[in-house]
């Protein structure tokens, strides 16, 4: 009896050992057994390598998110840095800005809400427009005085303003003559097809792509009542004719014009200058001598996506405060000399040429903006520009564009002067920069714009009257001997505080 009592305890102890041994057996498929020893070995490291790989994870975000952070901070940094390298990346047409606008590092820009109209079909359009009062009767010269030696120059487009002739031309009186483009023989021709088409035209959307460095952009939220009173015309010449034929869809009307959705392409001929950006002048600048009909018109450049109706574009920055002229606020610069130390840096245009230019303006009295003047700014951010195609704008105009064809191309550093020069007669708004952003979506251009005069530091570079290094048809006043002593101009210091736009 006893020893039955023991076998029977020594079988429950047999059992609860077997229960708490983390060595018992396990039956394979095959009804043989498998020592759990094998799996407590391996299961040890599974969990290990899945807690591994969670905390790898984890770093790993953690490091990305840091990254981004750094990235973004390097990038408001550099936007400050003097260094011409950093602040480079802050050029919204460089290789590095796209990269990081890519990969999402970059800042969005600043948009801010229009007070615009809510519907463009109640808005009342002026009867009559604005009177002229100051300049009544406008012309232009159409062909160059003969030279001294009594031989006729070449045709130019801007012809040969001479030095009096541009000093003569801010002398406001009520009847007036000034160089404005558009000589005989010096290019740009229309097709009289064109032509009869934009004499129709009162209200213009204008835009323009030069050498294919882009392609029309579709506006959108267009009423009805825009979409039939305004002509969306497209400036273009030949070379960016040819590419938007190969990177758009063209359709022909009956009268053979030639249209990309709601753009009608104006073809100019013969393009006017060597520089492709100076090209693009004529249409933003001289919409007036394009356009003559028109009374209003609203100039986009080529890589912008209007999205507001052009109704409520002029509600808002004409009719509503009785202007006549509207431009955007430069988002970073109010001096004239600091865009041009910026031009400099990002490699716009030859950098003794911008100096030379600045030392003109400098010598015959523009000073840097300040709080003292009556202008918000003096330095526009010239892709939109809306107008009443009145007598002193198209004069203003004709005198901006002039100094754009004597000098460099960079018409934000002569718009500033020209207003300067007219003694405070040429009234304008000048709208916050957050708008001029909430007015259309950039898109970037084709391909990056080069040219080998952009690279040139000193005016050794420029050897010889025939020197391929400069241009043959525009920026002649910067080769014209200027009737002052330039050479003891110093241009007022610069101190950059602000970011590199």
């Amino acid at each position: 009896m006893e020893k039955e009592i023991q076998r029977s305890i020594t079988l429950r102890i047999s059992r609860r050992g077997d229960r708490s041994n983390p060595t018992s057996h396990f039956t394979n498929g095959e009804g043989g057994f498998l020592s759990s020893g094998n799996f407590s070995s391996d299961y040890p490291s599974r969990i290990m390598w899945k807690h591994g790989f969670i905390r790898l994870v984890l770093v790993a975000a953690i490091l990305w998110m840091l990254l981004i952070l750094v990235v973004l901070l390097f990038h408001v940094w550099s936007c400050q840095s003097s260094y011409a390298f950093f602040s480079a990346i802050c050029n919204k047409e460089s290789k590095v800005y796209n990269v990081l606008n890519t990969w999402g590092f970059v800042a969005q820009q600043h948009r801010c809400p229009i007070p615009v109209a809510n519907n463009p079909n109640k808005i009342v359009i002026p009867e009559g427009g604005t009177p002229d009062k100051i300049v009544k009767n406008l012309s232009y010269f159409m062909e160059d005085e003969l030279v001294n030696n009594g031989s006729q120059p070449s045709p130019l487009f801007g012809g040969h303003q001479s030095w009096s002739q541009r000093e003569e031309s801010f002398k406001l009186n009520s009847s007036m003559k000034v160089h404005c483009g558009f000589m005989r023989g010096g290019g740009t021709e229309m097709d009289p097809m064109d032509i009869k088409y934009v004499n129709k035209c009162r209200f213009a959307v204008a835009s323009g792509i030069f050498d294919g460095y882009d392609v029309p952009h579709q506006p959108s939220n267009m009423s009805d009542r825009s979409k039939k009173l305004f002509c969306f015309l497209m400036v273009v010449d030949e070379a960016s004719l040819d590419f938007i034929k190969e990177n758009a869809t063209i359709r022909e009307d009956s009268d053979g014009g030639l249209w990309v959705g709601m753009w009608r392409l104006v073809l100019l001929k013969h393009p006017p200058y060597d520089e492709p950006r100076r090209n693009g002048k004529v249409p933003k600048i001289l919409t007036h001598r394009l356009f003559p009909q028109a009374q209003y018109s609203i100039w986009i450049d080529g890589k912008m996506e209007l999205i507001v109706d052009p109704l409520l574009i002029l509600e808002r920055y004409l009719w509503r405060g009785k202007n006549t002229f509207a431009i955007a606020q430069h988002k970073h610069h109010r001096s004239i000399y600091e865009e041009a130390d910026a031009n400099k840096r990002r490699k716009r245009y030859a950098r003794p040429l911008i100096d030379l230019h600045m030392k003109i303006y400098y010598y015959e009295g523009m000073e840097p903006w300040s709080l003292k003047k009556s202008t918000i700014s003096d330095v526009p951010e010239g892709a939109v520009i809306i107008r009443e195609h009145t007598a002193l704008n198209n004069l203003f105009s004709c005198l901006w564009f002039n100094e754009v064809n004597l000098f460099t191309p960079r018409d934000q550093l002569s718009f500033g002067y020209v207003v300067d020069r007219l003694g405070g007669a040429f009234k304008f708004f000048m709208f916050p920069n957050c708008e001029y952003n909430s007015l259309f979506v950039l898109h970037p251009h084709t391909r990056e714009h080069s040219s080998k005069v952009e690279w040139v530091k000193s005016l050794s570079e420029f050897k010889g009257s025939g020197s391929n290094m400069k241009e043959s048809r525009g920026g002649l006043g910067l080769w014209t001997p200027y009737p002052g002593e330039l050479d003891s101009v110093m241009l007022p210091q610069v101190v950059r505080t602000s970011k590199a736009g």
